[in-house]
């Protein structure tokens, strides 16, 4: 339905001192905070992880070499997904004047709507991190403690008990990311770069990070996080999480949440011969998901 003049009716009366409600600041484009991103040619892109070879045996005086098989371990697919709405106006708005106020005005909004549902598709990765059902190339949820490796054995990306965020439970994460493994059990030492959180927990993550000695303590230990740069990229909000006690730490894991470009955002108007309406759109197409589930840590909280 186009925009009226009897939707707008206060814009065309004398008196008007302002309008409001489509000028509120806007959070910025957080997703660049968690995930890599890159461009895509396709329809949908694919990665696949490889499995290398074990820990090399000892080879007895006489014996025969032992040979090892490389082989694929699962692939991870990316569908893009084309996001795009817009807005029109009437001819009669247009003639009345309104044109120019309502272009500018709502150009505005349209990019706002656009912008916030990519943040909330960015964030759903993490706020279904936990959830039975969402899975993803290895065929378990992205935070598990049972992600199944080649070798027989599994990498656990969350504690076993879900834990809120404090110093046991970051120095806990850290010290299991240090332990993980790859295909074929061999040591990835992995590091964390950065602790996500939602607004809730803002505050506790500035304690935990950014002091020189112990939270909550009265000895005059050091904050050993800090001292060690632990999390060398401190810590970021993302406002579109949900559970305000989960939380997340962003490894140096390379290929881990990806984010595919097919079509930047674009802009567009022409006017309809059959109506004389003006007619505004914004498209988009992109993809959200994850290629090795070891570029995150995650913990939903002790609830």
């Amino acid at each position: 339905m186009a925009i009226s003049r009897a939707q707008l009716l206060k814009e065309l009366l004398p008196g008007l001192n302002a309008l409001f409600g489509l000028e509120y600041a806007k959070y910025g484009e957080e997703h660049k905070e968690i995930y890599e991103t890159e461009t895509s040619e396709r329809s949908f892109e694919e990665e696949t992880k490889l499995s290398g070879f074990s820990a090399a045996p000892v080879k007895n005086e006489g014996s025969a070499l032992s040979y090892d098989n490389a082989q694929e371990a699962w692939t991870a697919r990316y569908n893009h997904e084309t996001i795009a709405m817009g807005f029109s106006i009437t001819e009669e708005a247009v003639e009345d004047n309104l044109y120019d106020s309502l272009s500018s005005r709502y150009t505005k909004a349209l990019a706002r709507g656009m912008s916030y549902t990519k943040q909330v598709k960015a964030a759903y990765v993490l706020n279904n991190a936990f959830t039975t059902g969402v899975v993803y190339g290895d065929g378990v949820t992205l935070c598990n403690t049972a992600h199944p490796l080649i070798s027989g054995g599994v990498n656990s990306n969350r504690p076993t008990t879900g834990a809120d965020l404090n110093e046991t439970s970051l120095e806990n994460a850290v010290i299991q990311i240090a332990g993980w493994t790859d295909e074929r059990g061999l040591l990835i030492a992995a590091k964390p770069r950065k602790l996500v959180v939602p607004p809730a927990l803002m505050f506790v993550a500035t304690r935990l990070l950014e002091t020189e000695l112990r939270v909550g303590t009265a000895d005059n230990d050091i904050n050993a996080l800090k001292n060690n740069g632990s999390i060398p990229q401190g810590y970021t909000v993302n406002h579109y999480l949900t559970d305000t006690n989960a939380w997340f730490l962003c490894t140096d894991v390379p290929n881990g949440l990806k984010h595919f470009v097919r079509t930047p955002l674009q802009n567009g108007m022409d006017g309809d011969f059959d109506t004389g309406n003006v007619r505004y759109k914004a498209r988009e197409r992109y993809s959200f998901g994850v290629s090795d589930p070891l570029g995150i840590f995650g913990s939903p909280g002790s609830s």
